[in-house]
């Protein structure tokens, strides 16, 4: 179970880093175009992105696992090319609004390029986000591998944590008592994906200076009010 253990957290953290790869490089090109051109530019994409936000994401992951077939590519495929909605949508406000600053404003006065402003004025401003986001979404990439493998979608000649799950459920190993045959993959699944959320929130604190200045207020007025209390 051991063995199992670890060699599943390398397939399973494969699928999330793979997916998420994929829904960072959709959703990030996306949400740059949608918001720095606007126009019929932001209204196609976004059009195209709420198409894909009102699908339930989990139901068209499964028939398209099952159209395809179980393989570790198919699977890496499908949550990657569902999973960059939210990040086109950050992306696309964020990028919205630092185009109307100053020195966006000023370069395009200058005659510089779109490209040129978009590499080396908007991606800097927005490349806090999206690594807090990239975290974030290898929590949820590795949390749909788990589901669709628990549901018998996933590559069977593979070991991951989902489909650990999947064969104890098949063998009844709660009804035989067997309980390390569940626990350990379904606490390893929680602790990552717990270990995620942090440290996406950890990386958007640290890297964006007005969050740690909100959040250094919010610990002085709380401070404040313990004061007054006593």
């Amino acid at each position: 179970m051991l063995s199992e253990l670890v060699y599943g957290a390398r397939i399973s953290l494969l699928v999330g880093f793979g997916a998420t790869l994929i829904a960072m490089l959709v959703g990030g090109l996306v949400g740059l175009l949608a918001g720095y051109f606007g126009g019929w530019v932001d209204t196609v994409l976004m059009g195209i992105t709420d198409y894909f936000l009102v699908l339930p994401a989990l139901a068209l992951m499964i028939v398209l696992a099952a159209v395809f077939g179980p393989s570790l590519r198919n699977i890496i495929l499908v949550i990657g090319l569902l999973q960059w909605t939210a990040t086109a949508r950050v992306i696309r406000s964020q990028v919205r609004s630092v185009r109307e600053r100053t020195f966006v404003k000023r370069a395009r006065a200058m005659g510089a390029r779109d490209v040129y402003i978009m590499r080396r004025h908007v991606l800097p401003q927005v490349g806090t986000l999206l690594m807090a986001n990239t975290v974030l979404t290898i929590a949820i990439a590795i949390f749909n591998e788990t589901s669709l493998s628990f549901l018998g979608l996933g590559d069977p000649t593979a070991v991951s944590w989902g489909t650990m799950l999947h064969f104890a459920f098949s063998s009844a190993a709660i009804s035989a008592g067997a309980w390390w045959f569940v626990v350990p993959p379904g606490v390893a699944v929680i602790l990552v994906v717990l270990a995620c959320s942090l440290l996406g929130q950890a990386i958007e604190d640290s890297l964006n200076p007005r969050l740690a200045v909100s959040h250094l207020a919010s610990g002085r007025l709380r401070l404040r009010r313990v004061t007054s209390v006593r």
